[in-house]
């Protein structure tokens, strides 16, 4: 059984649908990619799938439980965390607080220690940083910041929309080492990403989306070597919306 299972998703900004009728399927432990153009919807099916936009039909299975139409934090109390484009880190608040907020489901303050350490140790610039005001924190730092937050979650499933988007060249191979990590930590992750050569390399399966629907998916290595994927987005990066 798949550990997220998506059927027949509808989804629309609006009256304008934007994602029409699509399946998809992520093993737990895996790291699955979405790809596409600007436009080809796939901000807009992780924003169905945490909660913040509300399906027009079709049905989200989370390991079994049928999650269609549930509230955000209902979603993210049942595991499935969602980092999303921009970062969206509180700015006037300090990092250990950016932090804290990420754990707001958690009780017990042994495990709140117990994840920030943990944090902490996949991302010691933040360390360094507890006590400085986010939005002082360069780009990097901030995708950093705005992973180690969902972390703090105590993830099953993370949603991760653009990671590298914007980013130095060194902070996008620190991104991509760090889902790598994930990854091999048995993480599961579903990725957006416009660096879409990145992307399928540390993915295990891919969906190439294209105005809304799926005109593609298999083995990230297979979809990788697709002439008709080469052409159109492994000579760059591809945007995400």
């Amino acid at each position: 059984m798949s550990f997220l299972a998506i059927t027949g998703l509808r989804v629309a900004h609006g009256r304008t649908e934007a994602v029409h009728g699509i399946d998809l399927d992520i093993a737990e432990g895996s790291v699955v990619c979405l790809i596409g153009a600007n436009g080809a919807g796939k901000t807009t099916t992780l924003r169905a799938l945490s909660g913040l936009l509300r399906p027009r039909a079709g049905r989200v299975l989370f390991d079994g439980t049928d999650i269609t139409g549930w509230r955000p934090h209902r979603i993210a109390a049942a595991g499935l965390r969602h980092v999303p484009e921009g970062r969206q880190i509180f700015a006037e608040l300090t990092v250990a607080e950016n932090l804290a907020l990420g754990a707001w489901l958690v009780g017990e303050r042994a495990e709140i220690a117990r994840r920030e350490a943990a944090v902490l140790a996949r991302f010691p610039r933040l360390r360094e940083r507890l006590g400085q005001q986010a939005g002082a924190l360069s780009g990097g730092e901030q995708q950093m910041l705005a992973l180690g937050r969902a972390l703090m979650g105590g993830p099953r499933l993370l949603l991760l929309d653009e990671p590298s988007m914007g980013l130095a060249p060194l902070f996008v191979e620190e991104i991509f080492r760090i889902i790598a990590d994930l990854k091999s930590a048995g993480t599961t992750i579903l990725l957006v990403e416009q660096n879409a050569s990145a992307a399928l390399e540390v993915a295990d399966h891919a969906y190439v989306l294209e105005t809304g629907r799926i005109a593609l998916s298999g083995p990230a290595a297979q979809i990788a070597n697709d002439p008709a994927v080469a052409a159109a987005y492994l000579g760059g990066g591809v945007g995400g919306a």
